[in-house]
């Protein structure tokens, strides 16, 4: 029995389990077996709306097993601790599990780059979770600000700092420009609407690096029109309680601060006598195979390929693209044929800057606006996995233009951690 683990259970992860179960699905002596430690495909595109209280978060979300449905493949909850390259073993929190071909596809996290203070002072934004996490801890801001009789202080609080000028970044604060302007000033009376500040700092010198140069312009534009600050060429030094630190070590005083600063190889992944990137990412051969490991391939956000950075991107396309080809690589090298090389560009970018907005770039076509809009809407719709969640996603935007957005707290704080100390850390806020 020929045993195939893959391990993730993201885009990467389930595309190449896709293509395998279409093609050895049927034959007996080989075992399927997808591992893990969420049960759920994630559909990253619409986070920033969840954050926004414009989506609900089960909405963009597909469990694993009504996407395997009839497919004959298995699927264990697991977390992966270390993988055993010599030993072809899994080491899992529940027990090791051997393998015979091997993917590698658990993703990457969010670096800090060793900076002071991130993990303890700033919120992650790349799970569910945090989406979710970052959605109760605007509204706390809110709800406490509604009732600061101090002008300086209210402003403060309401001051939210995106480190990140990356896709993540400006599509989060945009959702955030439309959520204060359209939800919160009109609903919180002791709110008005200069009370609320969003920023975002990037260490680059443009924000959206690979959106053609024309349509990057056109987006900061809009952002800035938007009374949305953008700070290029500005590096984040130090994240404290209520400020961030940037290059000449001025603070710039925040209530808030996200991190969605780039990502970085998995931290389980660390221990593998594997060659790494920069990042910490794994680097992997043309062909996605580890070197030295041939019946081991890497995909999505976990990898670069060698000498080949623009396939290496960490964007869906990509990551289906990895583990489309990994896939097919395994199976072609069952069957003892040549192993084919990845082929991937970019073929069009899309990114969102709020409602009836956004920039779009795709196959030379360059277009932004209310007609982008529309077709950034469309596409993510026709994306997400799943007829229940296309409706479920379409009728809260279509219910969002007739009512307002919740802001009911998933979690209430024990204490006022705000007006105790202004600009606590978002982990002091979550246990408190």
């Amino acid at each position: 029995m020929t045993r195939i683990v893959v391990l993730g259970g993201g885009f990467a992860g389930l595309e190449a389990m896709r293509v395998l179960e279409r093609r050895l699905g049927g034959r007996t002596d080989i075992e399927l077996l997808l591992i893990s430690d969420r049960n759920y495909l994630l559909f990253t595109p619409l986070l920033p709306q969840v954050a926004s209280s414009l989506v609900e978060p089960r909405h963009i979300v597909q469990p694993i097993r009504d996407i395997r449905g009839a497919r004959r493949f298995r699927f264990r909850r697991d977390t992966v601790c270390d993988v055993d390259l010599s030993g072809r073993r899994v080491i899992l929190a529940e027990g090791p599990i051997d393998y015979d071909r091997l993917v590698i596809a658990i993703g990457g996290v969010t670096p800090t780059y060793g900076i002071p203070g991130v993990e303890e002072h700033a919120l992650n934004y790349k799970r569910l979770d945090d989406a979710v996490l970052l959605r109760d801890h605007l509204i706390d801001l809110a709800e406490h600000a509604d009732h600061e009789p101090d002008r300086e202080r209210r402003r403060r609080m309401l001051t939210v700092c995106v480190v990140g000028g990356g896709y993540t970044g400006i599509e989060l604060v945009a959702e955030l420009e439309d959520f204060f302007s359209s939800y919160v000033v009109p609903r919180y009376r002791g709110i008005d609407a200069g009370d609320y500040r969003l920023m975002v700092i990037e260490a680059g010198d443009e924000i959206l690096r690979g959106v053609h140069p024309t349509l990057a312009e056109r987006a900061q534009r809009r952002l800035n029109r938007e009374g949305i600050e953008i700070k290029t060429r500005t590096r984040v030094t130090r994240v404290l309680p209520g400020a961030v630190e940037v290059s000449g070590g001025t603070q710039i005083p925040v209530g808030l601060t996200i991190w969605a600063a780039g990502v970085k190889g998995h931290p389980t992944l660390a221990e593998l006598p594997v060659t790494r990137d920069r990042l910490g990412r794994i680097v992997v051969s043309h062909t996605l195979q580890i070197p030295g490991y041939p019946e081991v391939y890497g995909a999505g956000d976990a990898v670069t390929i060698e000498g080949n950075p623009g396939a290496s991107i960490p964007i869906i396309p990509a990551a289906l693209a990895h583990g489309r080809l990994a896939g097919e690589n395994i199976i072609a090298d069952l069957a003892g044929r040549r192993l084919a090389a990845i082929d991937f560009a970019p073929r069009g970018m899309l990114v969102s800057l709020g409602e009836r907005d956004a920039v779009v770039e795709i196959m030379g076509l360059k277009f932004s606006g209310y007609l982008a809009w529309l077709f950034w809407n469309a596409l993510h719709l026709y994306k997400l996995v799943g007829f229940r969640k296309q409706i479920q996603v379409a009728l809260d935007w279509s219910l969002a233009q007739f009512f307002p957005r919740d802001s009911s707290m998933m979690r209430q704080p024990l204490r006022c951690p705000i007006c105790a100390h202004p600009g606590a850390s978002p982990r002091e806020r979550e246990v408190a």
